[in-house]
């Protein structure tokens, strides 16, 4: 995991900490949790090449949503 700093409003943390309590979680679990929902229903803007040049295959738009994900997986694409 990647340690990083969040900067919460006094009434957020206050609502943070005891839903924590009340659901016997530690706060980061639940922000993790929160984080990954947000980012899962998110949708990731495509590169900005996508269909403006010629690669010689006649499947890449059946299967950019593959071809995106190989080139996240392998870090490729941010």
């Amino acid at each position: 995991m990647t340690k990083t700093t969040v900067y919460l409003d006094p009434d957020i943390a206050l609502a943070l900490r005891q839903l924590a309590a009340v659901k016997g979680r530690t706060q980061a679990e639940l922000i993790r949790e929160a984080i990954a929902s947000y980012t899962q229903k998110g949708v990731r803007p495509k590169p900005r090449g996508i269909g403006r040049y010629r690669s010689g295959r006649k499947d890449v738009s059946q299967r950019a949503e593959e071809l995106l994900r190989g080139a996240v997986r392998n870090r490729r694409w941010p």
